[in-house]
């Protein structure tokens, strides 16, 4: 479902239970996002809110994230009026997804006043507004000047004025027979449209389990509804207002088949299938955690990594590019063995053959049926250097073919180095782990280097898992540490894991040299050396695993590329939720 007014409902009486507390934090971890540290009950809480337009929302927090070594002004302007406040109460503006959350600060005069900071949760229009006691906008994460927008402005000295206000009807303030006959007054329409036009705050999400409660899946026109219908449709809404009200609902994430989460709510949905599983979760801020966090830090690094995505992908198509015109090539230099029977033929037939000579037709002794065979002459050269052409030609096309080999064999090597580090690209997650890619590249001679002078490089460190039987498993992030991990961390007897013919990180079972390796762990690093590979989203992998001892590194290898033997293979399925129970820090 949407982040839609009826959440954000449920979000409010989150924040609600954290009044009387301070803010004692406040940090810019995107341009477009903030989070507010409220210190309440003895404990830290971090409010995180998103104005981005791809995934505006606003939720506590337990994720650490990264800011920016200088925080940006917006957020050092928060600071300034912010800290040390105390949160009063929060105000939702009808069941819009506006919300005030109010903080009584001191100003500069050391007297005591109140801010709203203003959330609009809101697509592409959503912002973070912060607006002093008298309405006046102090400064927003998104300024909208005239040009942006002739209706409404967003600029600090202005005077603050809600989002434009639909005319629907309120759920919480609104009985259920009310909403009903409001409902009815759109017969022409579908329910499920009839109750997004006529009710505030609910999503289509909701718009349609409704009719899929009252009608089943047949979404009947709101002017065929029978009495009984209109019945079911008030008793319906009678349990979302429960849902809605402080004690009611229940935070909760629809999953799949397969176990993905697809949607969320604050009430147990009808509309979905009997195998999609519906799990109840501890809060609303962590239901949208759940369903946001891998999806948000991929966008984020999407973002931050798209031009060593450009420069590596521009890269690998100049590769392919390249080995397609070899191999058009070497297909041209399978002929050499003509060129030089050419020759020896000419030679043999040297006497027969006069300076001007066109060519020569004559009896082809490498054929056992001893056809007649014509072969073409340079009319400048005697008849001998006509026979010396054909060998050199011979020379080149067999030099040609050797070369080439190995210049498509070296094109092949670098075209997978450049896929494998794509892939790692791809399964990013930090800036730490882009600022290792980057560097990576930059010593194999792709882009230039970032390091500044006397600049300390962060610190790396590889995936690490525990196992059910209790072993520690690692991953490397980039290739660079897939050496490190194979070549100079492991010992002969721990295990190494890689899918077949597939770019991923090397992964390990470190063994302690001595300890047998059940099944149960086998099969978890299989499904983690699936996980952190280009296939994580296929549904049957080839993993290949040997000890250590077997894996070796090629002389002049690039990082990240080595060759084994002895090895097994095994088919998994990969399973990032399962991986994850297995994550340690």
């Amino acid at each position: 479902m949407a982040f839609d007014g009826a959440y954000l409902y449920k979000i409010k009486q989150e924040i609600d239970t954290m009044i009387g507390g301070r803010i004692d934090k406040v940090s810019q971890p995107t341009r477009e996002s903030i989070v507010v540290g409220i210190r309440s009950g003895g404990k830290n809480h971090k409010l995180f809110i998103s104005a981005e337009a791809s995934g505006s929302k606003l939720h506590f927090t337990t994720t650490q994230m990264e800011n920016p070594k200088t925080a940006p002004m917006f957020c050092m302007l928060l600071r300034k009026h912010l800290t040390g406040g105390r949160l009063v109460r929060t105000e939702q503006y009808g069941m819009d997804r506006t919300l005030a959350i109010v903080v009584e600060a001191v100003n500069e005069l050391g007297d005591r006043v109140e801010l709203s900071l203003v959330c609009e949760i809101m697509g592409r229009r959503s912002n973070i507004i912060l607006v002093n006691h008298n309405n006046k906008v102090i400064d927003a994460i998104k300024r909208v000047d005239f040009v942006t927008s002739e209706v409404r402005q967003i600029l600090s000295g202005i005077t603050y004025e809600l989002p434009p206000k639909q005319e629907k009807m309120n759920p919480v303030a609104t009985s259920s027979k009310d909403l009903c006959e409001g409902i009815s007054v759109e017969n022409t329409l579908p329910l499920s449209r009839a109750i997004l036009t006529t009710i505030e705050g609910f999503s289509p999400m909701i718009s349609r389990d409704i009719s899929v409660y009252v009608t089943g899946e047949k979404d009947t026109i709101v002017g065929e509804l029978s009495p009984p219908e209109y019945a079911r449709l008030d008793e319906y809404l009678q349990q979302i207002k429960t849902a809605l009200s402080p004690e009611g609902g229940t935070p909760m994430i629809v999953q799949n088949e397969s176990g993905k989460p697809i949607d969320f709510t604050f009430f147990a949905p009808v509309q979905y299938p009997e195998n999609y599983p519906i799990i109840p979760v501890k809060t609303y801020s962590e239901v949208l955690e759940l369903f946001y966090t891998r999806k948000d830090k991929a966008d984020s690094v999407r973002q931050k990594s798209a031009d060593l995505h450009k420069l590596l992908v521009n890269a690998k198509d100049r590769i392919a590019r390249k080995l397609l015109i070899q191999s058009k090539e070497l297909l041209k230099s399978q002929d050499r063995e003509i060129k030089r029977k050419y020759g020896d033929i000419i030679s043999s037939n040297i006497y027969q053959i006069q300076k001007g000579d066109t060519k020569l037709v004559t009896v082809d002794f490498y054929d056992e049926a001893a056809p007649q065979i014509e072969i073409p002459l340079d009319i400048m050269l005697t008849p001998s250097k006509n026979a010396q052409k054909y060998y050199s030609n011979y020379k080149k096309a067999c030099t040609a073919e050797i070369k080439l080999k190995e210049l498509m064999e070296s094109g092949q090597y670098e075209l997978e180095y450049i896929s494998s580090v794509i892939s790692q690209l791809e399964r990013a997650e930090t800036d730490v782990e882009l600022y290792a890619l980057r560097e990576e590249i930059a010593n194999q001679g792709y882009g230039k280097n970032q390091r500044k002078t006397n600049q300390k490089q962060p610190k790396l460190l590889p995936h690490k898992y525990i196992s059910s039987d209790g072993f520690i498993i690692y991953s490397g992030k980039n290739n660079v540490q897939n050496d490190q991990l194979t070549l100079k961390d492991s010992s002969n007897y721990d295990l190494w894991f890689h899918t077949q013919k597939i770019p991923g990180s090397h992964t390990v079972i470190m063994t302690d040299g001595h300890r047998e390796i059940p099944n149960s762990t086998i099969e978890e690093a299989c499904v983690i050396a699936a996980c952190n590979s280009s296939a994580r989203n296929s549904s049957k992998v080839p993993v290949d695993y040997a000890y250590i001892k077997f894996v070796k590194k090629p002389r002049g290898a690039k990082p990240g590329m080595v060759i084994y033997n002895e090895f097994k293979t095994a088919i998994v399925e990969p399973d990032i939720d399962r991986i994850s129970k297995l994550t340690t820090k």
